[in-house]
C-alpha cells in the first residue's frame, strides 16, 4: 500500500481493491454522479441520467477482469476514491472515476489522477491514458483539459436502452474519447 500526505485531504493511502471492497466502492460511485446526493460535488450526472451509475456486479467485474485494476483510495481506513486502470495495449483507460462528493474540489481528484497515470507508466509502460466522458459534460472535459488531456472528436454512441448506465434525461448524449500522452 502506497501512502501520500496532502495538505488538502490528510494522509491518504492508494491500493488494489478486492471483491470485499464493492459493497463500499459502488455507493462511492454512485454517490459521485447520480441521485442528490451527487450535488454536493461538482462531478453530478443528475441532470442528464437518473438510475444507476453501475452496480455490484460491474464493480465486480472491473476487479477481476484481466489487465484491469480498481485503484482504491483511503483516508483513514476510509473509503474516497477510486478509479478503473486497464491495460489496452500501449495505452491504459482510466474509468470508474469517483471522489465522495463532499471532497471534490479540493484536489483529492487531481491527486488520484496523477497517482492512476504514474501507476500505468510503472504497471505496463504505457505512452497514453485513454478516457471517455459525455460529451456534453463541458466543465468535467475543462478539468480533464487543464491536466493534459485532449479531445479527440471521436465519439461513441451512448447505450440508450441499456439501464445499467442509467437513464438518459435527454437524447443527445455521447461519449467523446480523450487521450493524454504520458511521458
Amino acid at each position: 500500500m502506497d501512502t501520500v500526505t496532502s495538505r488538502e485531504t490528510g494522509r491518504i493511502s492508494y491500493r488494489e481493491a478486492v471483491l470485499d471492497d464493492v459493497p463500499a466502492l459502488v455507493p462511492l460511485v454512485e454517490s459521485a454522479y447520480r441521485g442528490d446526493a451527487s450535488r454536493a460535488g461538482w462531478t453530478t450526472e443528475a441532470d442528464i441520467l437518473q438510475g444507476q451509475r453501475t452496480d455490484r456486479e460491474g464493480v465486480a467485474g472491473v476487479i477481476t477482469a484481466p489487465g484491469s485494476r480498481l485503484l482504491v483510495v483511503e483516508r483513514d481506513g476510509e473509503v474516497i476514491a477510486c478509479c478503473q486502470l486497464e491495460h489496452r495495449g500501449e495505452a491504459a483507460y482510466f474509468g470508474m472515476f469517483a471522489v465522495r462528493p463532499e471532497l471534490q474540489g479540493a484536489g483529492l481528484g487531481k491527486q488520484v489522477l496523477a497517482e492512476a497515470e504514474r501507476r500505468v507508466r510503472e504497471l505496463w509502460d504505457v505512452r497514453e491514458m485513454h478516457m471517455t466522458v459525455i460529451s456534453v459534460r463541458a466543465e468535467l472535459i475543462a478539468w480533464y483539459e487543464r491536466r493534459g488531456y485532449r479531445r479527440t472528436g471521436r465519439m461513441t454512441p451512448f447505450p440508450y436502452g441499456d439501464e445499467r448506465f442509467g437513464l438518459p434525461q435527454r437524447d443527445d448524449l455521447e461519449f467523446e474519447l480523450l487521450i493524454k500522452p504520458l511521458n
